[in-house]
């Protein structure tokens, strides 16, 4: 649908979050259309990593998820449009264009969720990264292989993370992430 407009170019598809990161940091892409469940990496993490690299970039999370806690990850990862999955085709093309110019854009199935969401301790990139990987039932040293670090690296971001949420075991670290929109099940 984004093809058939004539005033959009469609660069490129990625089929997980770290092709998403990569094909974004080759193609340097006006606005990223991103899902936020994707295997490997949600959507939020990868929206962080592609920002990072390119911080001109537009981030528009496509979701199936209403929740304020996803919306409220997303867009505090830096996505600056949020639109659900059964949105119109049109209204899909004039978000990008939206945000393509600056704007940021909610879907209005939304209503105030989005404002009214509670803030959530904020955790880094990395520590979303582990998070994830965590949720996924890895190891520390399962991790520390995925992400390129040491076992105690891993260790300490563990710890980090637990200390920043108040929670105190792996369970309720799990049970939280999950509903709090922080990590995606794939």
């Amino acid at each position: 649908m984004l093809e058939d407009d004539a005033e959009i170019e469609v660069l490129g598809e990625a089929s997980d979050g770290h092709d998403a990161v990569e094909a974004a940091a080759r193609l340097h892409p006006a606005v990223v259309v991103m899902d936020f469940a994707l295997p490997s990496m949600n959507g939020a993490v990868a929206t962080r990593l592609i920002l990072k690299e390119s911080p001109q970039t537009a981030v528009l999370m496509l979701s199936m998820h209403a929740e304020a806690s996803f919306v409220r990850t997303c867009l505090e990862a830096g996505a600056r449009g949020y639109l659900l999955k059964n949105a119109m085709d049109l209204e899909l093309v004039a978000a990008v264009k939206q945000v393509a110019a600056g704007a940021r854009v909610l879907d209005p199935r939304l209503g105030a969720v989005a404002e009214t969401a509670n803030a959530a301790p904020a955790l880094s990139t990395r520590e979303l990264e582990v998070l994830q990987l965590i949720v996924n039932g890895k190891s520390n040293k399962d991790i520390a292989t995925v992400l390129g670090l040491s076992a105690n690296t891993v260790a300490v971001h563990r710890a980090n993370i637990m200390q920043t949420l108040g929670i105190h075991n792996t369970a309720e670290l799990v049970v939280y992430a999950i509903r709090e929109g922080l990590v995606s099940i794939a």
